[in-house]
């Protein structure tokens, strides 16, 4: 009798490819993989390839009580989130739910990661190349300011001088470091088992281009120092599951720092996982009880390019 993984995706409204590729890797391993997402409204992209149920904001009060509800009703056996805000819920629906397969990291090392401040600190303390950081009375120029909360790049702000503080409001609700104009920035798509907590993949790809927070054009590149940097951080830390980790590289010293970590699969994961990351099937596997293969023989140079498409939904499906 053939399986059926019944997938609830947290933040996935836009997450298709992915969506696909995890139905996809199902049918390779005999499991009928069907997709729900939680959503304030209906009308969103995933529609076109999974079920859209009626969800709350991460915020409110009876969001736990909604998702265990929607647990329940459609069966689930896995619950992945996709936006920083669902990662906590998912740590805590992990200890609601012991029979639901949810790969996240545990609640104390993925909630540091949500305060840029907090989590420079963390990496200073484990040894971990990060860019000088200062305090607003010992600031060097030129210097990048991050909301302490931030996510894709909104609110950042670079300052030149000592003139350009006053144009910061509420300052002390940034995380300040030295600004590295010559650089180029990497993320390195992993997956940790939860079954043994061994590093399964780490695959790193240069960012080319953005759009929105999110990258529209990036490419693999194996990197030996990059794969050793992202193992170790992972193996120290004890992050679980799918982990996004950003790096910048700085040009003119030749060096990698890293800047930040998403306990999530990142939006372009997709790249990494057509160059032969096999993410979907390690989750898979992982929700069957069997831990997945090591996998490192993925292709170099891969390009991943993004374009647009629509989803129409009419009032009347029967005109």
């Amino acid at each position: 009798m053939k399986r059926q993984a019944n997938i609830l995706m947290l933040g996935g409204a836009k997450r298709v490819s992915l969506a696909r590729l995890l139905i996809e890797a199902g049918k390779r391993m005999g499991i009928e993989v069907n997709i729900f997402s939680s959503e304030i409204i209906k009308e969103v992209p995933i529609a076109c390839v999974g079920t859209v149920v009626e969800g709350m904001r991460w915020s409110d009060p009876g969001i736990y009580d909604n998702l265990s509800a929607t647990i329940r009703r459609h069966d689930i056996g896995i619950v992945l989130p996709f936006v920083d805000g669902a990662i906590e819920i998912c740590s805590r629906l992990k200890e609601m739910h012991p029979e639901v397969f949810i790969p996240v990291s545990p609640y104390e090392v993925a909630h540091a990661m949500f305060d840029k401040v907090v989590a420079a600190e963390l990496f200073e303390r484990n040894g971990f190349a990060i860019p000088a950081t200062y305090r607003k009375e010992s600031c060097h120029f030129p210097a990048i300011f991050k909301p302490r909360e931030g996510s894709a790049s909104k609110g950042i702000k670079i300052a030149n001088n000592a003139e350009d503080l006053g144009t910061i409001p509420d300052i002390d609700n940034y995380l300040i470091q030295e600004y590295i104009s010559n650089r180029d920035e990497y993320t390195v798509d992993c997956y940790v088992s939860t079954v043994s907590n061994r590093v399964l993949c780490a695959v790193p790809r240069l960012r080319i281009s953005t759009s929105g927070g999110e990258v529209d054009r990036t490419i693999t590149r194996r990197i030996p120092e990059l794969i050793g940097c992202a193992t170790m951080i992972l193996e120290k830390l004890g992050l679980e599951g799918p982990v996004t980790i950003q790096f910048i590289h700085d040009k003119a010293r030749d060096r990698y720092l890293l800047m930040e970590i998403n306990p999530r699969l990142g939006g372009g994961v997709i790249c990494s996982i057509n160059a032969g990351a096999a993410i979907p099937e390690m989750i898979l596997a992982e929700w069957l009880g069997r831990e997945a293969a090591v996998c490192d023989d993925w292709r170099d140079n891969a390009l991943m390019a993004r374009y647009f498409s629509e989803v129409m939904f009419y009032e009347d499906e029967n005109r």
